[in-house]
């Protein structure tokens, strides 16, 4: 975790949330020191640490107006606490406050997982080629992992409907499209029209994290396997392929055009490549990858639209102090709705 700060980041009342920790987490003995951690571009996440040494983080949503269930943090605690004893890495959980006077929105307090996170080619470099192949197997098998799950016998059985996942996305996203858009993108309403007439047959709902990535993963600090999932936001449950889906397109190789997260430690020496990915998730989960590439399709145009939110976000402020070059984020959605349209054009052939 980032070096103590003794000034409370935006978004965390000091006092009121350090009363709040004495109260409800055991063990945590105040003074507490906050600090905002790096990435995530919806809800916000800051490292707690306490006067002992104890470490935690804390989950929150963005600061200003936020969009349903989405910033949902009481359904994120639910998850990641059902979650504690199944055979899925999650973080343990240390208690949830819903009472938005605390700190201003409800957050939830998990402990502090200590452990690599890989989200660029150069926080690649600190891993050894040697490890990468391994480390891409094993987030390919902690996602099998996740759908192998039962929701019903974890207690996420009414976590959301089971049947008709895709026509829900598709109305859940473009209706977001609608409320968040700061432009017009015809391409994004033509993406839609086209998957909602190419809706593959669904087959038995899982578990869905909702937003799988590399990066989205903790690594153990020898490398030796997944120590945590993370950012379970947009969990539900549904069509296991669309987390397949959009693992895929996050999943960028040495060459590609256009890469969605710009130069991910995916594209780093030793990593499988996409080929890989889909035949060693068809493998390890028995699932039939024939139907994967209109959940490719599906992936660029969510990701278009969740990513035209955090443009909206950063353009109202909702993030702080706004981060240079956040304007890319406009550019990034165009790309990514192009990308939609060329998957969903591939499936018309």
């Amino acid at each position: 975790m980032a070096e103590q700060t003794t000034e409370a980041p935006e978004g965390i009342d000091a006092a009121n949330v350090e009363a709040w920790f004495e109260s409800n987490v055991p063990g945590a003995e105040p003074p507490l020191s906050f600090e905002r951690i790096s990435g995530g571009r919806s809800n916000l996440t800051f490292g707690v640490r306490d006067s002992a040494g104890g470490s935690w983080a804390l989950r929150r949503p963005p600061l200003g107006e936020r969009l349903g269930s989405a910033h949902d943090m009481g359904r994120e605690h639910r998850v990641i606490s059902a979650l504690q004893d199944a055979p899925v890495p999650v973080p343990p959980v240390a208690g949830f406050c819903e009472d938005e006077s605390v700190s201003g929105a409800p957050f939830y307090v998990m402990g502090f997982v200590e452990g690599p996170i890989l989200r660029s080619a150069e926080d690649a470099r600190a891993v050894g080629e040697a490890d990468r192949a391994a480390i891409g197997e094993r987030v390919v098998d902690t996602l099998v992992a996740i759908h192998s799950v039962d929701p019903d016998a974890v207690g996420l059985g009414e976590l959301g409907r089971k049947e008709a996942y895709v026509e829900r996305q598709l109305k859940r996203w473009h209706g977001q499209w609608e409320k968040s858009k700061t432009r017009e993108l015809g391409l994004v309403d033509d993406v839609h029209r086209r998957l909602a007439a190419a809706i593959p047959e669904q087959g038995p709902a899982t578990i869905v994290h909702g937003d799988y990535r590399l990066d989205n993963v903790i690594l153990r600090p020898d490398l030796s396997d997944v120590a945590a999932v993370v950012d379970w936001e947009l969990c539900t449950l549904g069509d296991p392929l669309a987390d397949v889906g959009l693992l895929l397109v996050y999943w960028s190789e040495p060459g590609d055009d256009f890469m969605p997260l710009f130069a991910p430690a995916t594209i780093a020496p030793g990593f499988i490549s996409r080929e890989q990915v889909k035949a060693r998730y068809a493998e390890r989960s028995g699932r039939d990858l024939a139907q994967v590439d209109f959940f490719v399709a599906l992936g660029y145009w969510k990701l278009a639209i969740i990513l035209e939110g955090v443009y909206a976000r950063y353009s109202g402020g909702q993030y702080g102090k706004t981060e240079e070059g956040f304007e890319e984020f406009a550019k990034i959605v165009e790309r990514l709705a192009e990308a939609a349209g060329q998957a969903v054009g591939r499936l018309d052939g």
